[in-house]
């Protein structure tokens, strides 16, 4: 193995490490909540709202900047895709900083991507530092209303989390594509590779 490709297989590990903790502290800060709630979902414990995901972020995580319903500077101000191609990636909705590096926001609004979806996150595991790349430090993840987090499935809004491998793969496209408009697919990926970014 050469030098360049140990490099880069370095790389990515990293990024799939500081992803996985992202991960795991808004999986366990959703848990909290509805444990603190005392309800048996996440929309009856009140995440039924773009406001109400505010104050979640609010109360339970470490925020050090609140941008609001503004990207920037919590979030880079241009983000590119693996293919080269300028994305537009953004937060639209309680874009913040967080104290572990990440930043962290809604984008659109409530149920916005079907039925079986609460909300969706924009995530930066380093902020805005570079590179900026769709499915390397920044990534999109889904909230289902079973309280899971999986990628979006463009292609199947019917589909509930845990999505199938086949599905994630079907959804994978999007995200190695030079379509500006879509940045997800790449989250699914790494689910199915065991938390490894193969691509």
């Amino acid at each position: 193995m050469t030098v360049p490709s140990l490099m880069q297989n370095y790389q990515r590990q990293s990024y799939v490490t500081q992803l996985h903790k992202v991960y795991n502290e808004l999986s366990q800060a959703l848990i909290m909540y509805q444990t603190d709630k005392n309800a048996v979902n996440l929309t009856e414990a009140g995440l039924n709202s773009v406001e109400a995901f505010s104050g979640f972020f609010k109360n339970y995580f470490k925020i050090v900047q609140d941008c609001g319903n503004t990207p920037t500077p919590c979030f880079a101000s241009e983000y590119k895709k693996i293919s080269g191609g300028k994305s537009y990636f953004t937060c639209t909705n309680n874009c913040f900083s967080l104290a572990n590096g990440a930043s962290i926001g809604n984008l659109y609004g409530f149920e916005h991507y079907g039925a079986n979806s609460i909300i969706a996150f924009d995530i930066d595991i380093n902020g805005p530092k570079g590179p900026n790349i769709i499915g390397r430090d920044a990534f999109y993840i889904l909230l289902y209303k079973n309280g899971m987090l999986d990628d979006w499935f463009l292609d199947n809004a019917a589909i509930v989390a845990p999505a199938s491998k086949d599905e994630r793969e079907k959804a994978f496209k999007y995200c190695t594509n030079t379509d500006t408009g879509y940045w997800h697919g790449c989250f699914g990926k790494i689910l199915n590779d065991n938390w490894q970014i193969t691509y």
